[in-house]
């Protein structure tokens, strides 16, 4: 599986900045795709949330930007819009046409060089490089600056990433399918959901790779005196035909799986949110696709940790 761009129509482009530590991912759904979102944390950073309301005009989208930096980095959506401009892509309206690109942001200004942000030129950049291909995971894009387990200061924290992942649902040669893609950059801790093993979050110290267990420090008491502003950001998407009703509904049960990834979850200090893609015309029954969609989450988040190394002084589970 190829993770976000198993569902077809769906190019998925990064691009970094490994000094800074900082960057943007794109999805590019250049034939429209019809959108909905979830947000559950009380963090979080948009841009053209309302294209995803049920009630807004428009009934698809053409791209999502995901991107570090913080407010500054909703710049990058603009490249976005740029791009697709030239390459006749958006809403027709009676003078041109104009590309719908919903945003949304982390905080990854407490690592590598605050100053530096994604800006337009890099959103465009990431939406030319977007491809088919398989979606490169770790700390690339959106995830470059992404880390998890804040809760004693960025100093005991660990390094995050992207994940991406893909289920589908019954047999036959061309299933439904569901897929994730999420930015980690949680307060708490990742956790398997499988085994209920934390896999990265906050280290009892700064020399150590021994976890502390950031829920249940909190409950005896521990404050939380290094609560960096966080957000996990995710994407499901899949081949099968909604509404923007249902697909609003399918962000929301894709929600569950990051509950189950991450502990403590959709917290005051996070900005958590799914967007859900409808790219395909499958028929297919929206629980079974939402319970398929939480799974999804779940694994890109996992995978979004087992594959980041260790970089800005931060340990990652894919150095050894």
């Amino acid at each position: 599986m190829k993770g976000l761009t198993d569902i077809p129509g769906l190019l998925v482009g990064h691009a970094s900045d490994f000094d800074a530590l900082t960057g943007c991912t794109v999805v590019l759904c250049e034939k429209g795709a019809v959108a909905g979102c979830d947000i559950r944390g009380s963090a979080a950073g948009v841009e053209e949330s309302e294209l995803l309301s049920p009630l807004h005009l428009t009934d698809r989208i053409h791209a999502v930007t995901l991107a570090g930096g913080s407010a500054f980095g909703l710049e990058a959506a603009s490249g976005v819009r740029r791009f697709l401009e030239q390459k006749g892509i958006g809403f027709d309206t009676r003078s041109a046409k104009v590309p719908l690109v919903a945003g949304a942001i982390l905080y990854d200004l407490g690592i590598g060089k605050p100053g530096i942000r994604p800006t337009r030129e890099m959103g465009e950049a990431a939406a030319a490089a977007a491809t088919a291909e398989a979606v490169r995971e770790g700390a690339v894009g959106a995830g470059t600056g992404a880390t998890v387990g804040k809760l004693f200061g960025m100093g005991q924290a660990m390094k995050s990433g992207i994940g991406s992942a893909t289920v589908a649902l019954g047999g036959g040669e061309s299933p439904a399918l569901v897929s994730a893609l999420a930015a980690v950059n949680a307060f708490g801790d990742v956790r398997d959901p499988v085994t209920g093993k934390l896999l990265a979050g906050a280290r009892r110290s700064p020399s150590s790779r021994e976890l502390a267990g950031t829920a249940r420090m909190m409950k005896q008491g521990v404050p939380a005196t290094g609560a960096w502003q966080n957000t996990t950001l995710a994407v499901v998407a899949t081949n099968a035909a909604l509404t923007k009703v249902e697909a609003t509904k399918l962000a929301q049960l894709a929600a569950a799986g990051v509950a189950r990834a991450i502990d403590p979850v959709w917290t005051t200090v996070d900005g958590d949110l799914v967007i859900a893609l409808s790219a395909g015309s499958h028929r297919g029954d929206l629980n079974a696709l939402g319970a398929a969609a939480a799974e999804a989450v779940s694994e890109a988040i996992v995978r979004a940790v087992k594959f980041a190394p260790s970089l800005g002084g931060l340990p990652g589970l894919a150095t050894p």
